[in-house]
């Protein structure tokens, strides 16, 4: 089929002018997702894929347009664009060690950087933190501020209720010896392979990916079936599930000829209940391997690694992993890719992927680390004793806060009544036997947003600023990121004894596909108020 020059383009040449138009650097790579993904339609012109110039446009033109009149119209003429960091591809958002494990409800480094960081814009006036200083996050989560932190030349402390996600962070943050952790991670690669020598379940696998891929180019084909979904020209639930049902004998006639054993015999725990038998044993074998490696760093990175392939390898969907609905032991439509898939029979494949990505990250900031200190501790950020906790980890950094003082906090405190800090992580929890302390939570998904729980949250969050005080500096700034939608952080700060100085309020733009509404948050600074206690 000839087709006029001017009209479509090569999937390059749509990536250069997606990339001109909108002012941003759009991929080869971006341009076939929406490909893949039915965004758009793909053409044929002797033998080569092309798209419609007409059709990119409108695409583009549907997903953002000139979001800042509605969304100004919703959230006010106070939001700070600037701070929206919407010319950010993922990959800059997620770089190196910040996409080691998924967390729910971390910030992107960027926004940490513009508030630790030296420059001097119309909106940022003043410098907060030189190089030197200590940084405090007394939520610190995932650890992105700690990470930030060194990349800027700043000393960090997190603090954190949740063991496992001191972990998390401790992980992203320590200085490994790549010849040990390469070595490490290859024996332990090697390990798994040999454990599943002679295992039936690839023979299971080989065969039902057959099956899977005529099934699905005969019913699904790529990428008319989803260009053809997104245009409402298929009933999606009646198609799919008439398809879902075609297949499902195939499925079960597979498993009884391999013999596989789906269910465990019970389903007391979170691992008895959301992985299949073949699954559970993996995982039990190489939390075995991973315990004998003698260096410690090198052992809780792995143990991260593994906990980020157990997440992956879970029973259920792949558009239901954050949330857990009901265990999938069978095939079934899949509406994130669009085809009939599969739950997983082994962890192989993903151990081998994370392995490999943990490592290209770790090796990524190694060439950008700087020469000082953070450390991460578990404890209720309302009582914890920051001098004595780092104290006992690293005694020269924290003679160093006793001399130094804090100079500050940048942090983002859990949102009332939205996220179980520990329950997102409850297989990590069972399968490295971490201790739980969810009562010690401010502001749990499970308390609700009710007026209780609120009052129960401003306290929460004060007392946690006013125990910080006694280890910051006269001059400290403050900064809090939240979605304060019911006006609690003027009382919050008054408790603590201290006062709002400046609001940034920012656009999020960068939110999942699902959720594309009108959304922002504010960054307060607080400051000292001045008043003798």
């Amino acid at each position: 089929m000839s087709m006029p020059e001017k009209d479509y383009l090569n999937i390059k040449q749509a990536s250069d002018w997606a990339t001109q138009r909108l002012g941003r650097k759009v991929s080869t790579s971006n341009i076939s997702y929406l490909l893949q993904y039915g965004r758009i339609r793909k053409y044929a012109d002797n033998g080569q894929s092309v798209v419609s110039k007409e059709e990119l446009s409108a695409y583009y033109d549907s997903i953002k347009g000139d979001k800042k009149p509605e969304w100004t119209r919703q959230l006010g003429d106070d939001l700070n664009w600037e701070l929206s960091f919407d010319k950010y591809t993922e990959s800059e958002t997620t770089k190196h060690v910040h996409r080691f494990h998924p967390y729910k409800g971390k910030f992107i480094p960027q926004l940490v950087e513009y508030f630790l960081d030296t420059h001097l814009d119309k909106y940022k006036r003043e410098v907060f933190f030189q190089p030197g200083d200590i940084v405090l996050d007394p939520f610190s989560g995932s650890g992105t501020t700690l990470v930030q932190a060194n990349e800027l030349a700043l000393h960090a402390v997190g603090i954190d209720v949740s063991a496992f996600n001191v972990q998390i962070a401790s992980s992203k943050i320590m200085n490994y010896d790549l010849d040990s952790l390469n070595h490490e991670i290859t024996k332990l690669t090697k390990s798994l392979n040999n454990f599943l020598m002679g295992s039936k379940v690839f023979d299971f696998e080989r065969e039902l990916l057959y099956e899977l891929k005529s099934f699905n180019q005969e019913y699904f084909p790529v990428p008319d079936f989803k260009y053809k979904l997104r245009h409402n020209l298929i009933d999606e639930k009646s198609y799919t599930l008439d398809k879902e049902n075609k297949f499902l004998p195939t499925y079960h006639a597979l498993v009884e000829k391999y013999s596989i054993k789906l269910l465990q015999d019970k389903s007391d725990t979170f691992l008895d209940k959301w992985f299949t038998l073949q699954i559970r044993e993996e995982l039990e074998f190489m939390f075995q391997e991973i315990r004998r490696i003698p260096d410690i760093k090198i052992r809780k990175l792995a143990s991260i690694i593994l906990s980020r392939t157990m997440r992956s390898c879970r029973a259920t969907t792949h558009s239901d992993l954050a949330t857990l609905i009901d265990p999938v032991t069978a095939t079934y439509y899949c509406t994130k890719h669009g085809k009939i898939c599969k739950p997983l029979f082994s962890i192989l494949k993903w151990w081998e992927s994370y392995s490999r990505d943990t490592i290209n990250r770790v090796k990524i900031l190694s060439k950008l680390r700087t020469d000082t200190q953070q450390v991460c501790i578990t404890g209720d950020s309302r009582k914890v004793d920051i001098y004595e906790k780092v104290r006992a980890v690293n005694s020269d950094f924290a003679e160093k806060i006793k001399q130094q003082k804090i100079k500050g906090i940048f942090s983002s405190p859990p949102y009332v009544g939205l996220i179980d800090y520990h329950e997102q992580h409850a297989y990590a929890y069972d399968l490295f036997g971490f201790e739980r302390h969810d009562e010690l939570e401010i502001g749990p998904l499970y308390r609700g947003q009710g007026i209780q729980a609120r009052e129960s949250y401003s306290e929460g969050i004060s007392q946690v600023l006013l125990n910080c005080k006694r280890f910051l500096a006269d001059d400290y700034n403050v900064f809090l990121v939240a979605n304060d939608k019911y006006n609690m952080y003027p009382n919050i700060a008054e408790k603590a004894g201290m006062r709002i100085v400046n609001q940034y309020k920012r656009p999020v733009l960068n939110r999942t596909e699902k959720d594309k509404a009108a959304y922002s948050e504010i960054i307060f600074h607080l400051k000292d108020n001045g008043e003798k206690p």
